[in-house]
Formats: structure tokens, sequence, C-alpha cells
């Protein structure tokens, strides 16, 4: 007697599939056509990646230089803390090469890379692998007159920093924002002075194009620690005021209007050139790690804001030998730099500080080490696969002590 064959609701396997890795469903684009085109809906997209925030999925790269090559590469991380954070796999970044790619921001699975050098940047989604080179800057770049040499000067370097990438939920667009600074010299002169002009240019995916818009009237001053977007608002930490009398504060831009704001820094952080201020995400929030610049033993204080109000998370007392916090990972999970260029980590439950198994004695410029996390999605940005032509490489590390 044949048994009776019991089919589930679509519905119902769609809502397992979407709790799955994205390698996993990946895998599962060849058992059927209609699998395949379901995984590509905005529903199902949606649902995969409100899981792993659910979840608090996060992945970790670590941003690094090859001490042989002085190329930057990432090593990911493995996702749990009994594996004490070994290094699963070297990401290298051929596109970038002999550039200073960085990471400016993580949102909704994608990272923005940009060259700060040079009008060269991509958005790139980790866990499809896809990986899109944006069109470089149509910007005007507007010849400047120097009033007190009385005449026109030569444009002589221009650079870009302080990118940031986010979501415009009104449009359904993801954009990339970044400062432009230009540089004119009176190319006449043996030894010029420099003449500086800034810009604000605007990318927009749904477009693939830049845009220039209106430039506020303060700069951002430091990078942030990962991440600086928060639910359709990007965030630097700028800074008014002479020597001695310098008042922080907090530059925002709205993805959505397209307007600059500026914010007070909270007087909790105390003298502003005694102590440092990082803005940073945690957990969904726009948090600030305040440290003192100077000192043997180093105290941490993060605080976070919430619908305008800021208040104390935790306080780390008098970790000797830290020089920098890098970022947190799962459950407030400090990673922290050291005298040594060494990795620790700082298990917030615990409240024990212990070094990682992360070799970086081979690195260059280990002072540069940055953290980055993001959570896997399947949001498409319409770019090549990574590997076709060879844009990132990714290597298996050597063992688990992550010699390379």
């Amino acid at each position: 007697m044949q048994r009776p064959r019991f089919e589930l609701p679509e519905a119902l396997v769609m809502g397992i599939l979407s709790k799955l890795p994205v390698k996993s469903l990946t895998r599962f684009n060849c058992v059927c056509k209609y699998w395949c085109s379901s995984f590509q809906t905005p529903h199902f997209i949606s649902n995969n990646y409100h899981n792993n925030l659910e979840n608090n999925n996060l992945n970790l790269l670590l941003s690094r230089c090859d001490g042989n090559t002085f190329q930057r590469y990432f090593s990911q991380l493995s996702n749990e803390k009994y594996q004490n954070y070994i290094v699963k796999q070297n990401i290298h970044l051929p596109f970038f090469k002999n550039d200073r790619s960085s990471v400016y921001g993580a949102c909704h699975g994608l990272l923005c890379l940009l060259d700060p050098s040079k009008d060269k940047a991509a958005i790139w989604n980790p866990s499809t692998r896809e990986f899109k080179i944006l069109p470089p800057s149509s910007i005007q770049r507007p010849p400047y007159f120097s009033p007190f040499e009385e005449t026109y000067l030569t444009l002589d370097d221009v650079s870009f920093d302080h990118a940031s990438f986010g979501f415009d939920s009104k449009t359904d667009d993801y954009k990339v924002i970044r400062f432009v600074t230009l540089t004119f010299v009176n190319s006449e002169e043996q030894y010029p002075h420099p003449h500086f002009m800034d810009q604000v240019e605007l990318y927009s995916l749904r477009s693939n194009s830049w845009k220039e818009i209106p430039c506020p009237d303060y700069k951002p001053t430091e990078t942030t620690l990962g991440n600086n977007y928060v639910d359709g608002i990007c965030y630097w930490k700028t800074e008014t005021g002479a020597y001695l009398d310098f008042r922080g504060l907090i530059l925002s831009f709205d993805m959505g209007n397209e307007k600059f704001s500026i914010l007070p820094i909270p007087e909790f952080v105390g003298s502003f050139p005694e102590y440092y201020v990082n803005l940073l995400v945690f957990n969904g929030s726009l948090g600030a790690i305040v440290y003192p610049t100077e000192g043997i033993d180093t105290s941490f204080d993060l605080w976070v804001t919430s619908e305008g109000v800021w208040t104390k998370q935790f306080n780390i007392k008098s970790i000797s030998g830290v020089v920098r916090p890098l970022g947190f990972g799962k459950n407030g999970d400090l990673f922290l730099r050291d005298t040594n260029d060494e990795v620790l980590l700082f298990d917030a439950s615990t409240q024990e500080l212990k070094e990682l198994q992360i070799n970086t004695y081979l690195d260059h410029f280990r002072f540069t080490i940055s953290l980055h996390a993001y959570l896997e999605s399947l949001v498409r940005i319409n770019g090549i696969q990574e590997n076709i032509e060879k844009h990132v490489i990714r290597q298996p590390a050597r063992d688990a002590s992550n010699e390379y």
C-alpha cells in the first residue's frame, strides 16, 4: 500500500527557508525555478534579513594590511565566541590593488568600499558575493580664484573621505555620501601655498550616478568605529572652536530629505581635549564610546541614544595596556587594540579580558586595524560575481593559529 503524500503549504516552506543562511539558499537555487525566483522577491529578502537581525547573526571582518605586499585585506572571523573568533578566511581585493581601500559603512548586509586618495568606490555583498563598481564622479571642479594672489589657481589634488553608506526608505534606494577636498596651488610658485575647497557628493544606486549637494558649514573631523548609519541617518563627529576651547558636535545627514543637521555632543563626555569620543552603532542605535586621551590605565564608557536621550550602557574600568577600541561583536563583546597592536576581547558577560589568537606580527601598519560587522543578506545590487573579474579573492586560513 502506497503511503499518502503530504505537501507543506508554500508559505510555510518559504518561511522555513527564510531562516536559513545565505550560503544554503544559494545552493538551493538549483532545486527548482520556483525557489530560485522566490528567493529574489523583496518579501523573501526582507524576511531572511530580519531573521538574521533578530538572531543577531553578525559577521565580523577585520581590516588589515599585508606585511609583504602592503595590500589591504580582510580576515573573516568565526561567528562563535567559543571558537575565540579565529580567522576562517582571508579576503583580498585586487580591484583596490595599490590603493588604500577602507570600509565606509554597512547597510542591509552590503558594504561600501572606497579609496580616499582616488575616485574609486564599490558596493559589495559578501554573502552573495556580488560586487558593483561605482562610476567615477561626474561633478564639475570649478576654478578657484585667489583674491590674495589675484590669479586663478591650478587644481593639484582631489581626495575623497568621510564617506557613509545607507538606505533611503522613501525611494527604496541605497546611497553613498562622501566629502571631497579640492587642493589648489599657484603653479608658477616654487613652493606654493595650498588652498582648499570642499564639496559633497551623493551616489544613488537606483540611478547609478553621483550628484553634488550643498556642503555643510562643518566637516567631519574623525572616522567612526565600523559604522555610522542608523535608520536612514548618517552621523559623524565634528568640532568647533580653537585649541583648548574645542566643542564637540555631531553632524548628521538624512538620506531621505538629503539635508544636514548639527547635534550637540552631551556634556557627560567631559572636557573635549581630554577625552576621545568615537561614534558607533550599538544594537541598532547611535552610540558613543568615551575614553581618556592620556593615562596608563584606560577606562571606557559606552553611551547610547534613544529618541534624543543618552543613557550609559556600561563602564569598563582600568584596562592596562589598551590603546583604543575597535568595535563590538555579539552580545556586547568589545574588541580592543593593545600597545603591542594585538587584538583583545572584553567579554561583557564575564567582565574578562583575553587576547585573541589572531597573529598580527606580520601585518604592516598594525595601528590601522579596524573591525566591521554586517548581517547576511540577499539584497541585490545589479553587480557582477566577485570572482568573474577577480575583484575579490578568498583564501582559507591555513590553520587555527591564523598564520598565513
